[in-house]
């Protein structure tokens, strides 16, 4: 599939943070799109060739990822430092406040922290493989990933992909190994110490009031996830006044990086 070019794209200072971001398309309803941790705009690839010929697709990387970089301070980027970057790159972009967001992973946590706090500033969410608290399995491979030597960065994503990685298509682990390879020791330390938070947290809603979130929300879950518990996933759903779960068949953690079919699901509740 042949990759849109973006007809806007450059690198903005915000706070202590300098981000690069990618706008494509010009047309249509528009959607701006939060990568994983260690992820970035890269993962939304199919994703962009097939929507942005009806949508306008903003796409950007936080500090950390990408060619995005902390300018001062330290390393790590805190939930409320990543919600407030999120708020500089709708404004730089023009958001408007019935633009959609689709994240993934620890994007959907920026997300909806985001959506509690800004409640008229989204319309819609669709989160992939979100959860309220990390299970047995995750925190086993963060525990796994924290105990390697932080040069052996080959050991390190081969522990990631073998955990919850394994339905990628083999360009997908390439591109994870080739990111730990050329990662700084800055940001592999940003990595562990973002881990170690993840697994001492208990709950998403210790973080995020997830009542006040006003936006539509449509969680999607892959039936094959190795990282993100079904009850887990129902009840963060029970938790969110206007939510929607769709369990999806044959994938796992990554859904539509694993199987293109996915962004099937996606058309058919952006035309919703």
């Amino acid at each position: 599939m042949k990759a849109s070019v973006p007809c806007l794209k450059g690198v903005m200072k915000t706070g202590r943070f300098l981000v690069s971001y990618r706008l494509y398309g010009d047309k249509g309803p528009q959607l701006i799109c939060i990568n994983g941790v260690q992820q970035s705009m890269a993962m939304w690839r199919t994703f962009v060739s097939r929507f942005s010929r009806d949508y306008t697709i903003i796409l950007f990387d936080f500090p950390n990822q990408g060619k995005a970089r902390v300018v001062s301070g330290p390393p790590q980027v805190s939930l409320e430092e990543q919600v407030e970057i999120l708020v500089a790159v709708m404004d730089k972009t023009g958001l408007s406040p019935d633009a959609t967001i689709c994240a993934a992973s620890w994007g959907g946590v920026v997300a909806v922290a985001f959506a509690s706090k800004y409640r008229d500033r989204i319309k819609r969410l669709i989160l992939a493989g979100l959860g309220t608290k990390p299970n047995k399995k995750m925190v086993e491979t963060i525990k796994n990933a924290a105990g390697l030597d932080m040069n052996d960065r080959d050991k390190m994503a081969q522990t990631l992909i073998g955990s919850f990685g394994g339905a990628l298509p083999e360009r997908f682990k390439k591109n994870i190994i080739n990111q730990f390879r050329a990662m700084k020791e800055e940001n592999v330390q940003a990595f562990y110490e973002h881990g170690l938070f993840v697994i001492s947290s208990k709950q998403l809603s210790d973080m995020v009031d997830l009542r006040a979130i006003k936006a539509k929300t449509i969680l999607l879950n892959g039936e094959k996830d190795t990282i993100i518990d079904l009850e887990d996933v129902k009840f963060l759903a029970s938790q969110i006044p206007n939510c929607e779960l769709r369990i999806v068949k044959d994938v796992g953690h990554f859904l539509h990086m694993e199987r293109e079919e996915v962004l099937d699901i996606y058309e058919d509740i952006l035309r919703s």
